[in-house]
């Protein structure tokens, strides 16, 4: 056993927690207590401690000083959702315990595993226990006490891994929620897997994955794809040179999933080739484009040209010139100046929906939400891009808030988040944008806003499960309402029925429905229809909204 470890251990430890996080991230996610399709905790710490694997296998670093700092530079960047958010919290807190260390004894990791947990406490405004917080908090009080006892690191780290272990299952009973769906904490889960990775490393049960991403073809095979899907109308292929490589591409597969089928996805380290079944090509591309180049395209109707896509198939993409290389990574665009004294930004997923944001006054449109977060990088870019002294930003999701919050300390701008937890807080408070106003004046207005506002969203079960009572079944039409669970039912009659009684104590006076992409019109106006004839005397709007997962967002004010 060993009595301390180096750069090199530090860096192999945390690609290992990484591997972890990656092979159980749909375990992860299952743990969600609402079965809604986010896909959220797992993919959101796997994204975010990606950030830092990709970063250490470009580069070595010789200290455990450096190999920290650079994990910790590049997590704050790339956090994702509240647990990404909160991990990079944990690793940034480590680093600050090991600075100016060669090498870390058992005893100075436990300590600085302690200075993670206060930072990550200090840092989240209300912090809950039954988290991730507490499983750290346990793993690192174990760690502490352990190696009081014992100088040898790989028992200092069982015995955090045992301590994370007994606060993990103790999870269900200290957090309401959790006892109610009857489950542990999602992220404490993935914090005890990174745990037990780390030291089956130093253990030697655990070694580096070398070809992270498993094997990648050489070519992807789209013959297989029947000509007669038409469920979207647009078969689009392209291939995209990689240049932004802080961004990972699993995101881009997400956000496909969300907005098509048919998906072949082959990356190859420079350059991304997708084939995939949309209705919104032009919004693929769009997102492609945020990886680099696009080198080549292909959009095809296969409704009006009943093309064969084997036929289609039967010659060779041409390939990727030779181009000179390029960057390992875009760095994050300097900060303009400033033209005015007030700027938005808001987070939004739907092209509906950022149309609206953009009447509105937003100077810039982060695409993220539900399945999609954005991670701090990506808010900070479009923060640095707004030509104002202060800008405001809209998370417009709860797993979002945490993510914008750490761009106040990384740009010269002034940045004020308005903690919308839903797009339609985030649509009421921009209609109150006053660029006359002082920033104090428009936070006060902004906040006053988005209390008036109750959100109603629909999206479907992704799996049969239980919920305090409610018998959830897999494909029927699950309805929260301000993260509460209405219900789940089997079609719109029922919904709507159901939706009265939530929606009446409520007195509103505004209704305002926005339907997803999933939607269509005359079956959104028929639903819209409905809803106002159960509020006779409110008035109800109907929108387009083009969002993904949700096929209703309901603003009611």
């Amino acid at each position: 056993m060993r009595e301390h470890i180096d750069g090199a251990a530090l860096r192999n430890m945390v690609l290992c927690a990484y591997d972890a996080l990656e092979a159980n991230e749909q375990a992860i996610n299952e743990l969600n207590v609402f079965p809604v399709p986010d896909g959220d905790t797992g993919a959101n710490m796997r994204l975010t401690l990606g950030s830092a694997a990709a970063d250490l296998r470009r580069k070595e670093a010789a200290t455990v000083t450096a190999t920290a700092d650079r994990v910790a530079s590049a997590l704050l960047r790339g956090a994702r959702g509240n647990s990404g958010v909160i991990l990079s919290l944990l690793f940034r807190g480590l680093s600050k315990g090991l600075k100016k260390l060669e090498t870390a004894t058992a005893a100075e990791y436990a300590k600085a595993m302690t200075t993670g947990v206060e930072s990550a406490y200090k840092a989240v405004m209300k912090p809950a226990e039954g988290t991730i917080l507490t499983v750290s908090r346990v793993a690192a009080e174990a760690a502490n006490a352990k190696a009081k006892e014992s100088g040898y690191f790989e028992e200092m780290l069982a015995a955090a891994v045992e301590g994370a272990k007994t606060a993990l299952d103790d999870t269900v009973n200290q957090n309401p929620v959790l006892k109610k769906a009857g489950v542990i904490d999602a992220g404490g889960y993935g914090y005890v897997l990174m745990l037990e990775a780390m030291l089956g490393y130093l253990e030697g049960r655990v070694t580096v994955n070398q070809n992270p991403g498993g094997a990648v073809k050489a070519k992807a095979d789209f013959t297989a794809f029947a000509a007669e899907d038409i469920k979207y109308t647009y078969c689009t292929e392209f291939i995209v040179r990689k240049t932004n490589e802080a961004k990972s591409p699993d995101l881009l597969r997400t956000y496909l999933e969300n907005v098509g089928g048919s998906i072949v996805m082959v990356d190859d380290g420079e350059i991304i080739k997708v084939h995939v079944h949309t209705n919104a090509p032009g919004r693929v591309l769009t997102q492609a484009l945020t990886y680099g180049p696009l080198l080549t395209t292909k959009v095809e109707n296969m409704r009006e040209q009943h093309t064969s896509l084997e036929a289609q198939a039967q010659g060779e993409a041409p390939a990727a010139q030779e181009t000179p290389a390029e960057p390992e990574s875009q760095p994050i665009p300097k900060p303009v100046p400033a033209e005015k004294a007030i700027g938005t930004v808001c987070v939004c997923a739907g092209d509906g929906l950022e149309e609206l944001f953009r009447q509105l006054g937003a100077d810039g449109i982060v695409s993220g939400g539900q399945t999609m977060n954005p991670s701090t990088e990506d808010i900070l870019r479009a923060v640095n891009l707004t030509p104002a002294e202060t800008v405001f930003v809209f998370p417009n999701n709860k797993n979002i808030i945490m993510a914008a919050e750490q761009c106040v300390p990384l740009t010269p701008k002034r940045v004020i988040v308005i903690p919308t937890r839903a797009v339609p807080q985030g649509i009421s408070a921009m209609m109150r944008l006053n660029p006359d106003s002082t920033p104090e004046a428009l936070q006060a207005e902004f906040t006053d806003a988005i209390s008036t506002v109750h959100t109603i969203q629909v999206t479907y079960a992704a799996r049969d499960s239980e919920f305090d009572g409610h018998a959830i079944r897999a494909g029927e039409f699950l309805t929260l309402m301000d993260g509460a669970l209405v219900g789940s039912f089997a079609s719109t009659d029922e919904l709507v029925s159901s939706l009265g009684p939530a929606i009446s104590p409520l007195e509103p006076e505004f209704v305002t429905v926005y339907y997803g992409q999933d939607v269509a019109e005359n079956d959104a106006e028929s639903f819209s229809s409905a809803l106002g004839d159960t509020f006779p005397d409110t008035e109800t709007c109907l929108i387009r909204g083009g969002q993904p997962v949700y096929y209703y967002m309901i603003s009611v004010e």
